[in-house]
């Protein structure tokens, strides 16, 4: 058994390195000009029209689009050479996975209906981007991912405004919740998330095959990719600042709702991360694989999440809010379980 110290490791690049703390300015940075000049709540919905605000529909689009275009979608045929593993990871992704979250948002946040529905919203949406950070990090497989990737990419735009309503519409009311019941319906969240998953998903489609024709992998690979992905961390951090801004007179609050929306998260993420793990192990999957369907299961699309809470209930909504605490939490959580996995791989697998 290899024993291996965490600084031979692969490392988060610079920006994904100090993502938290990025966000935490970027907090900082809405929280005071919200504060310090109350205005500029009027003049940031000025650009709305209904709950829609165009500068971050337009920032949210960018934010999704680096990702997608990372999937490679003729690894999906990978997946299926263990189906037993597709199938346990598909199932905990998509059946399990909501319902954990769904009744983690009620038992903690029940009497904050805004912020439990924009949990259960982040419940639904699987994470395609991060994910392949995680699984790298953790010395995942790297093309069982990149098809889990790609399936549940596609799975989102297919199902993702069922799900919701599913969710929103039917479930609650089920568990007793009938006056916090939202008025939505599928055709509004249908519509949102045809515009944020569905244009950058086909654009990114489009962009894959045109440049993979005319450039090649490696071009796109070591050139295209790099140059476009930090303008997921930038759109995300100007979505943060914006809607941080609409919220700063309500600054003595804020770090106690962090904390509500913060717990369930934590709880969520480990919960998925261990049951997955375990799962993939009484499959007799490898540790390679095991890594990959556990942090697949783990994280979350937060970015079409906010896209979704933003068109839906607008950008002034604790929805909206309860997405962009989001990866707040995620990466130190993910980070830890990095460390987790490699624990359990010294402790369950033989490495050769």
């Amino acid at each position: 058994m290899v024993s291996e110290t965490f600084s031979k490791r692969k490392k988060l690049k610079f920006l994904d390195r100090f993502l938290t703390l990025w966000i935490f300015i970027a907090m900082t940075i809405g929280v005071s000009i919200g504060y310090f000049i109350p205005e500029s709540s009027a003049f940031i919905n000025s650009f709305s029209q209904g709950t829609t605000n165009i500068p971050l529909a337009i920032g949210l689009i960018i934010m999704m689009y680096p990702p997608l275009c990372k999937v490679n979608f003729s690894k999906l045929k990978d997946i299926f050479k263990n189906p037993k593993l597709l199938i346990g990871s598909l199932f905990i992704t998509w059946v399990v996975g909501p319902f954990v979250m769904f009744l983690l948002s009620i038992f903690f946040l029940k009497d904050h209906p805004d912020y439990m529905t924009g949990l259960i919203i982040i419940g639904l949406a699987p994470c395609i981007a991060m994910v392949i950070v995680w699984s790298e990090l953790a010395e995942g497989n790297r093309e069982l991912t990149a098809g889990l990737v790609g399936i549940n990419s596609i799975l989102q735009v297919l199902f993702f405004s069922l799900y919701a309503y599913f969710y929103l519409e039917i479930m609650l009311p089920l568990f007793g919740i009938q006056a916090l019941s939202i008025d939505i319906t599928i055709l509004q969240i249908a519509e949102t998330v045809g515009i944020y998953l569905g244009i950058p998903f086909l654009a990114a489609v489009f962009t894959r095959f045109i440049l993979l024709k005319t450039k090649g992998v490696n071009w796109f690979n070591q050139k295209f990719i790099p140059v476009i992905s930090p303008f997921t961390l930038y759109a995300l951090l100007f979505t943060i600042v914006v809607m941080f801004s609409l919220k700063g007179e309500m600054i003595v609050d804020i770090p106690q709702d962090v904390i509500r929306v913060a717990i369930p998260l934590i709880i969520f993420f480990i919960i998925m991360f261990t049951t997955m793990f375990f799962v993939a192990r009484a499959l007799g999957a490898s540790y390679k694989d095991t890594a990959s369907v556990a942090f697949t299961a783990s994280g979350n699309n937060f970015e079409l999440a906010i896209a979704v809470s933003i068109g839906v209930f607008g950008i002034n909504s604790g929805q909206a809010f309860a997405g962009v605490i989001g990866p707040l939490v995620e990466v130190p959580v993910l980070i830890a379980l990095v460390n987790v996995a490699f624990w359990l791989r010294k402790k369950y697998f033989i490495i050769p």
